[in-house]
Parts: structure tokens; sequence; C-alpha cells
């Protein structure tokens, strides 16, 4: 493992670079409206999936070359959570989705960050699960898909769409399931934590 005074590893640069550009990728999505902003569609889709991707980016760098940091584990949940509720914020806006959803996985991320909390002050890591990760990962694939639907709506490729919002809808209420059921998976598996062993 890293010392900390390795903090700036290639793997936390990766994580750093990838919070950093979550403003710019909020404003290009924002001025993105209609067909007249084709190349800005194109951009604010191509920002977010390479920001999407860099996820597993950084992971792998730390794993890899030996480098996991406790700024690299504090700073990466962060970012994760940054750029998943920039693009809510932003499909909200547009009323692409419902506030329920963007009120559902809110409030779970704010429950097990508090639970994570808890349990650190008792001197016990809670890490993210399979359900946890699986969630993460089907709730950016939908979030890929809603701009990526986008970008071909104001490009004018209107025979897929369609099919792409529908990859988006449908990907975005698995995630709203899998962000319950694994917000309940971490409290039954850390009940001890919340209520005495």
């Amino acid at each position: 493992m890293a010392g900390e005074k390795d903090v700036w590893t290639p793997a936390n640069v990766v994580t750093c670079v990838r919070i950093a550009l979550i403003p710019v990728f909020m404003v290009v999505a924002s001025m993105a409206d209609g067909a007249a902003d084709a190349p800005l569609a194109v951009a604010a889709f191509i920002i977010y999936a390479a920001l999407s991707l860099t996820d597993k980016l950084d992971g792998y760098l730390a794993r890899s070359r030996g480098e996991v940091t406790d700024f690299g584990k504090f700073l990466d949940p962060i970012a994760d959570k940054l750029l998943v509720f920039s693009a809510l914020l932003l499909l909200l806006d547009r009323g692409e989705v419902s506030v329920w959803v963007v009120f559902v996985i809110l409030v779970r991320e704010f429950l097990v960050s508090a639970l994570r909390m808890v349990a650190a002050s008792s001197g016990e890591v809670i890490a993210a699960d399979g359900l946890g990760k699986a969630k993460t990962a089907v709730t950016m694939v939908s979030l890929c898909a809603y701009y990526l639907y986008y970008a071909l709506a104001a490009l004018g490729n209107a025979d897929l769409v369609g099919m792409v919002w529908l990859i988006g809808w449908a990907c975005m209420m698995a995630a709203v399931v899998l962000t319950v059921i694994s917000g309940v998976q971490y409290f039954w598996n850390a009940r001890h934590v919340v209520f005495g062993r």
C-alpha cells in the first residue's frame, strides 16, 4: 500500500481530473439545447461517457500498482456521487427524470454514507458490495444512454433515438430498484453497527 506521502499516484490524479471535469460537462450539457447545438450535445455525451469509464480506470491503476491510499478511498466515492448527481440534476431540470427518482437515489447515498461514518468511528470499514457496484454501473449506463439520446436527437438520427431513450429509461428504473435493494442490504449486513451486537 502506498504511503501517505505518495498521495499523487496516477490513480488519484485520474480521480482529481474526473472531479475537475464535472463542471465542464455540466456547462457543455446545459448549453446543448436543440439541433443547432448538435456539437455541444455530442461533446456532452463524449465527456460524460469518458468520465464514467475513468471510474474503472482509477481503481485498476490503484490495485495493479499497489498504490491504494486513504486519500483515494475517500475521494473516489465522492467523484462517483458528483458524477451521478451532476447528470441527474441536469436531467431533472429538463424534466427527463422524476423528482422521486433523484430523491430515492439521494436518500440512499446519504444513509449509506452515514452508516459508513458510524462504522468508521468504531474502526470498521464497510466496503462496496456486489449490489452496490451493480447499482453504480447500471446508473452510469442509464445516464450515458440519456446523453447519447440527446446527441442523436440533435443530430437528427430518428432511427436510434427512441431505442436509446428506452434503454436509458429502463436502466434508470433498474438503477432505482438496485438502489433500494442494495441500501437495505447494506443496513442489514451492518445492523450490528446501528443496533449494537
